[in-house]
């Protein structure tokens, strides 16, 4: 798991706010947007489609020193945000992502996570964002994957094969809810990369997870927590914002879940830190603007990249047997594709340049 920016302390109490995450993949992706992030005191943090805010509630804990706004377009959810950050000091807006209310460079950091799958117009969003990040700032975002695990959501599996077409709205529309789309990795790489952006690292998240967690987290689990009608004590320990109030006792059979839950994710860690350098092609000398971005795989389901006018000096020195070996693009990407390895996200980091 990553954590290449955090302390001890901040880890731990990482841990603490994650506990009553019932949802493994969510949790991934929060401890990998923080990696990406890098965040240090007295920068300025945009969380762009903050939802109900619950990043911005784990970045206020982690680094109090941080500044901090959210962007929401929807009024409810923005409600629920407010009242959970109420005493953080963080400034939250209801506005458009397509035209944000701030002045050109204003944030050091931006946050995307699940966002651009909703907007019509993705290439916009990413340009405004562009738009108000400083030079050499750093995008963190998540979206979901197009190829992703039945186990995570078998409903829109099944709807998929046999209806050709997902649910996107009512109470099983899951990993497609209210999405224009789902992404494929090179598709959202160019999509970044069009908008002025360097991408740095590409990793899909999350192959194994508990059957069935979309339905049981959200389909049914989401609207008892949200309008409290759970008894206290199981909403304690089922609640993503009371992590704190869930001590972990090994008698709660609430946790009994979460622990059957986390031991299934604990097979993804094997495919994050097993090298299988798969192999790709890159061209061209150090130095040049890159033209187009090209796929090193050096792990299981992380992606390295290096552009045809580039190869970054960090993966030139850890990767050199890789490089090479390359004879044709992303030959290893590829063959998942065709062996069609599943995962629920696409993360990606990304500097302005």
């Amino acid at each position: 798991m990553q954590h290449s920016s955090l302390t001890l302390e901040q880890v731990n109490k990482l841990d603490i706010l994650l506990r009553n995450e019932s949802d493994v993949a969510y949790k991934r992706r929060v401890r990998t947007m923080l990696s990406y992030l890098d965040l240090k005191p007295g920068q300025m943090i945009l969380d762009c489609g903050c939802g109900m805010g619950f990043y911005l509630k784990v970045i206020s804990e982690l680094f109090p020193e941080c500044r901090l706004c959210g962007v929401e377009y929807e009024k409810r959810v923005l409600g629920y945000a407010q009242s959970h950050l109420a005493a953080k000091g963080v400034a939250l807006t209801r506005g458009d992502i397509h035209h944000l209310g701030f002045a050109a460079e204003s944030f050091d950091r931006v946050l995307m996570s699940e966002v651009l799958e909703h907007l019509k117009d993705d290439a916009a969003a990413l340009q405004e964002v562009w738009r108000v990040m400083k030079p050499g700032g750093i995008l963190a975002l998540t979206v979901p994957h197009r190829h992703y695990p039945y186990w995570y959501d078998p409903i829109n599996r099944l709807a998929e094969g046999l209806l050709r077409r997902p649910i996107r709205r009512g109470p099983f529309a899951g990993i497609w809810a209210n999405h224009e789309r789902l992404y494929e990795p090179g598709q959202l790489l160019e999509a970044v990369e069009r908008a002025g952006f360097a991408v740095e690292r590409v990793q899909e998240l999350t192959h194994y997870c508990f059957p069935g967690t979309q339905t049981i987290v959200y389909t049914f689990g989401k609207g008892l927590i949200e309008h409290n009608l759970l008894p206290g004590f199981i909403s304690k320990s089922t609640h993503r914002f009371r992590g704190t109030e869930n001590a972990g006792s090994p008698l709660n059979p609430i946790n009994w879940a979460l622990a059957l839950f986390n031991w299934v994710d604990s097979f993804n860690e094997d495919r994050e830190t097993t090298p299988s350098a798969e192999a790709v092609t890159l061209s061209a000398s150090e130095g040049s603007r890159p033209r187009k971005t090209e796929i090193l795989r050096y792990a299981q389901n992380d992606i390295i990249l290096a552009g045809t006018g580039t190869v970054r000096k960090q993966v030139a020195q850890t990767q050199p047997s890789t490089l090479e070996r390359a004879s044709s693009i992303s030959a290893g990407f590829n063959r998942r594709l065709a062996n069609k390895r599943t995962f629920v996200n696409i993360a990606i980091k990304a500097r302005k340049v």
